[in-house]
């Protein structure tokens, strides 16, 4: 999935549905906890594995500038709670905003074990009350002429 494809839920989904158990993301933009937000709810509502590797800051003195990579790239197990239903904290590394090599272990098996007792990703969807979604139809206000449907 590419860092543009994270801005929305379906290109995760789509993945999910396809197999995937675990999404691996190139980015290269300015991450903060909205947008690293966004990579920890596809691992959530998906039920996969999410690791996503960002630019290194180029200047240690810009890292809050919004114009520039900053780092932080981050993964999450998509395992959100145990076999209690206790929340679990699945963020499984986030690095800073140097340049380096951050590694993260996923889990397969008790991905896999997670996906068979919980209830997100596809075990219990209901696609035919979702047309909206995949109709070709934008909202009146997201209507633009420069838009690349």
């Amino acid at each position: 999935m590419v860092c543009y494809d994270r801005e929305f839920p379906e290109s995760a989904r789509a993945l999910m549905l396809g197999g995937a158990e675990i999404i691996f993301t190139p980015n290269s933009c300015h991450l903060d906890r909205d947008r690293t937000g966004q990579l920890r709810a596809r691992a959530f509502e998906n039920m996969t594995g999410i690791a996503m590797a960002n630019y290194a800051a180029p200047d240690p003195l810009r890292v809050d500038d919004p114009g520039t990579c900053n780092g932080h790239s981050v993964a999450f197990s998509g395992i959100y709670c145990d076999e209690q239903g206790r929340a679990l904290d699945h963020e499984l590394v986030e690095a800073d905003a140097s340049e380096g090599v951050v590694l993260a272990t996923f889990d397969l098996d008790a991905l896999r074990d997670y996906r068979k007792r919980q209830t997100w990703g596809d075990a219990y969807r209901k696609p035919r009350t979702y047309g909206a979604l995949v109709a070709n139809a934008p909202a009146a206000i997201f209507i633009r002429p420069d838009s690349r449907r």
